[in-house]
């Protein structure tokens, strides 16, 4: 069986399509993902994000498969090609950072670049180094890092072996809210610098919001949904607008402060969005992440109450799928957000499409 790889074309996107079948569990995917970016799987426990992953890595081998990474093909069972994991070039980072616990920092980190020849790096490990921010721990042995700095030093051995594609498997899923906290500002640099694609598997909306630039939403075994975060995430024939945690993502820009009530003032389409609890420098790009049972509509613009953020909006469409319950697809400003309200206040309101009202959004609601 053949092993062979065509040179990657710069730019090409990721290609995918895997089928297998197990005893009550079936995978049949197919997928064209960017790049460069990242690239989340999400869905809930069992809906085959991390068998889709071991698939992309050869550690599953999927009947019918075919896998392209920017333009270099990996697998393609109609040609009786397959390269094998340890022949691809890919970083894996698992849930546990799997140090090797005799070696230092530092000699961990040669050993992933020692995987690679000279004349095919593309990430020094200076450059790794300095991304995940770990040159204080490079002469610790793992025993003595948190779970937190053990990841961040799994995740720059990865990149050291300078992959042509990085896999991430629910990486902060074993860490508590503070060391969470500590390494999601290191993995929202890696693709803003570097011309690495990302797919990272995870069912954490949180992790989802703030790092994916394209999402594929997964039940069952089956894509659902694959896109952009901003188109994909307010649809509302699809199941995760209607759960607990829906919420869409709106990018702005930091424009002012208000020092004596601790309030930062973004921008997005010349509306202002004052957020709590964000320390950004003014003119830097970040990332809101709206819940849409934190948005409620009022046909006037108010400004008697607690709400600090009072949007102009359009409705764009309803869904009456839950009991009680009503989803409003909002346009504001061009950008899409949720409103999840009550059915009740829904027809007393005579909400319909094309209706001109206001979206009110806590600041305190807001999540970076």
């Amino acid at each position: 069986m053949s092993s062979a790889a065509a040179e990657p074309l710069p730019g090409a996107g990721i290609e995918a399509c895997f089928r297998l079948a197990w005893p009550g569990f079936a995978l049949d995917a197919a997928l064209q993902l960017p790049g460069r970016g990242v690239s989340a799987l999400f869905g809930h426990s069992g809906s085959g994000k991390t068998t889709l992953l071991r698939c992309l890595a050869g550690l599953e081998r999927a009947t019918d498969g075919y896998l392209a990474v920017r333009g270099e093909v990996w697998q393609d069972d109609a040609r009786a090609v397959f390269v094998p994991t340890h022949r691809r070039p890919l970083g894996y980072v698992f849930q546990e950072a799997s140090l090797f616990p005799h070696l230092s920092v530092r000699r961990n980190l040669e050993f992933g670049l020692r995987r690679v020849a000279a004349a095919e790096r593309r990430v020094s490990l200076d450059h790794a180094i300095a991304l995940l921010g770990i040159e204080p721990l490079l002469e610790r042995m793992p025993e003595r890092l948190s779970g937190g700095e053990r990841q961040r030093v799994a995740i720059a051995r990865a990149l050291a072996t300078s992959p042509r594609l990085l896999l991430m498997d629910e990486p902060l899923a074993a860490l508590d809210a503070q060391r969470k906290a500590e390494i999601l500002p290191y993995l929202e640099r890696l693709h803003g610098e570097l011309d690495i694609p990302v797919v990272y598997v995870s069912h954490a909306p949180e992790e989802v919001a703030r790092l994916a630039d394209h999402v594929v939403l997964l039940r069952d075994g089956r894509v659902l949904a694959s896109g952009a975060i901003d188109e994909v995430m307010p649809r509302l024939d699809l199941p995760f607008a209607h759960d607990e945690e829906a919420f869409v993502v709106v990018d702005a820009q930091v424009a002012g402060r208000d020092e004596r009530f601790a309030l930062t003032r973004l921008e997005f389409g010349g509306l202002p969005l004052w957020i709590t609890g964000l320390e950004a420098p003014l003119g830097a790009q970040v990332r809101a992440r709206v819940l849409a049972r934190d948005v409620s509509l009022a046909l006037a613009e108010r400004h008697d109450s607690s709400i600090l953020n009072v949007l102009p909006a359009r409705v764009v469409s309803l869904d009456d799928a839950s009991p009680g319950r009503t989803l409003v697809r909002l346009d504001v400003a061009g950008r899409a957000l949720l409103a999840r309200i009550t059915t009740r206040s829904a027809v007393q309101m005579g909400i319909a499409p094309g209706m001109s009202l206001f979206a009110q959004v806590k600041g305190v609601a807001l999540l970076r």
